[in-house]
């Protein structure tokens, strides 16, 4: 029974650490591409109308299944700084004068004052600086109805133990695309780009859930 708890354990480990991370972007993350000669009239022996493409026109993605190539070159900044300064300062004084044919003159000639100050002072900074930048080629899931393309892909590196996972997802403009049918990750609307990665390194940045589970419980 303890071999068998132990087999278990050890299987859990490594399916862990080999678990895919999980990911945001438009789904599925590929196409194949959607054949456009079904339904049409056969035009010839030879030239199929609903299969041919120019000569001179240029290979920019437009159907389901072609592919683009997008650069990432994505920069973000950004920064905030809050100073308070509040005080506040009062002060009373009241005093019995020394009056003949008064009762109670143990009490006169007393003097009272009292003085009171707050004050509160607050500071705070915050700052956030991002750079990714490369490429990755993406496919077209989706032609929208009004000839934007929604597009999506990944790309794996595997370097020794650990893997890399670049992924991105987003709606383009035809008209942006370039003839060389690349465009900017700025161009892309609704742009989901991820970088995530699993391996003994990551693993080492991440806490323990025995650890998480603690944090969360205990009020100190």
């Amino acid at each position: 029974m303890n071999r068998i708890i132990w087999l278990g354990m050890v299987a859990v480990t490594l399916a862990a650490c080999n678990t895919v991370p999980p990911t945001n972007v438009h789904q599925p993350m590929t196409a194949r591409p959607v054949s456009r000669s079904e339904g049409a009239v056969a035009s010839g022996s030879i030239y199929q109308a609903g299969t041919s493409r120019s000569l001179f026109e240029d290979r920019r993605a437009r159907y389901v299944g072609d592919t683009l190539t997008i650069i990432i070159a994505e920069t973000t900044s950004a920064s905030t700084k809050s100073n308070t300064n509040v005080s506040r300062a009062t002060s009373a004084s009241a005093s019995i004068p020394t009056i003949t044919g008064l009762p109670g003159k143990s009490l006169q000639g007393i003097g009272l004052s009292a003085e009171s100050e707050n004050s509160l002072a607050g500071k705070g900074d915050a700052a956030a600086n991002n750079i990714f930048t490369g490429n990755i080629t993406v496919t077209v899931i989706e032609v929208l109805s009004n000839g934007n393309l929604l597009v999506s892909g990944e790309k794996q590196v595997s370097i020794g133990h650990g893997t890399e996972y670049i992924r991105l997802s987003g709606v383009v403009n035809p008209y942006f695309v370039s003839t060389a049918n690349t465009i900017s990750s700025a161009n892309v609307a609704d742009a989901r780009i991820e970088y995530k990665e699993t391996g003994a390194i990551s693993e080492a940045q991440i806490m323990g859930w025995l650890a998480r589970f603690f944090m969360s419980v205990l009020p100190f």
